[in-house]
């Protein structure tokens, strides 16, 4: 995915509403993996994950070169999060506390509806199509439970996974921007795919959304 590292300070317009906040955000689960507050205990998971160049390849930062930058990370989410504007969540196997991936919330706007989605997950789990269950739990509760009624993301062309997992989801391209990014002196275009809530039904999400057919897709 194209997304840039949580920032530590984001403007305060349309935050979401902090009267009775709590203190992290809610796990939420799906039928193999729960989505949960990161904390700095899981640093060597964050490390691990976003050192890897094959996960980062296709983002808009350069892989983690220390643990240092795991806790800049995870910090920085927190800021996000304390601010309204970023939701960022660990994935895990149910039965386990180790991180596999994140998914996130970005760029939130409770005033317009909107948020900007993202999601990683470790190259020694691809191929279990882990990445798409975790953004089908993700998006059922932005749509419904944050009562957003658009999402967005920004991918690179040639994250092929990621578009084909988005794309299963029911993202649909709606435009192209060429030399969106770079990084570390590459050029990188972005797709740009948006999913609305009228687009969406939830009845049958668990089986529709993210089948559990190893085969379904890369990620």
């Amino acid at each position: 995915m194209a997304l840039p590292m949580p920032p530590f300070f984001k403007r305060k317009t349309d935050r979401i509403p902090q009267v009775g906040k709590p203190s992290s955000l809610p796990t939420l689960s799906s039928q193999r993996l729960n989505l949960c507050w990161i904390d700095h205990a899981d640093v060597g998971s964050i490390y691990n994950i976003y050192s890897d160049k094959q996960v980062t390849r296709y983002w808009s930062h350069a892989p983690f070169a220390h643990e240092d930058d795991a806790h800049i990370y995870i910090e920085s989410a927190h800021h996000g999060f304390n601010d309204g504007k970023l939701f960022q969540w660990g994935v895990c196997l149910k039965g386990s506390q180790k991180l596999i991936g994140t998914c996130s919330l970005n760029d939130i706007s409770s005033a317009q509806g909107r948020a900007e989605v993202g999601f990683a997950i470790a190259s020694e789990h691809w191929g279990h199509a882990y990445g798409r269950e975790a953004m089908g739990t993700l998006i059922k509760y932005a749509l419904t439970e944050l009562g957003l009624r658009r999402l967005e993301a920004d991918v690179d062309p040639h994250n092929i996974a990621c578009l084909k997992s988005l794309e299963a989801l029911g993202f649909k391209r709606e435009g192209y921007l060429r030399q969106r990014w770079q990084v570390e002196g590459e050029l990188q275009d972005s797709v740009i795919l948006g999913l609305l809530r009228s687009d969406c039904t939830f009845e049958n999400t668990v089986s529709e959304i993210y089948p559990v057919n190893a085969s379904a897709s890369p990620v």
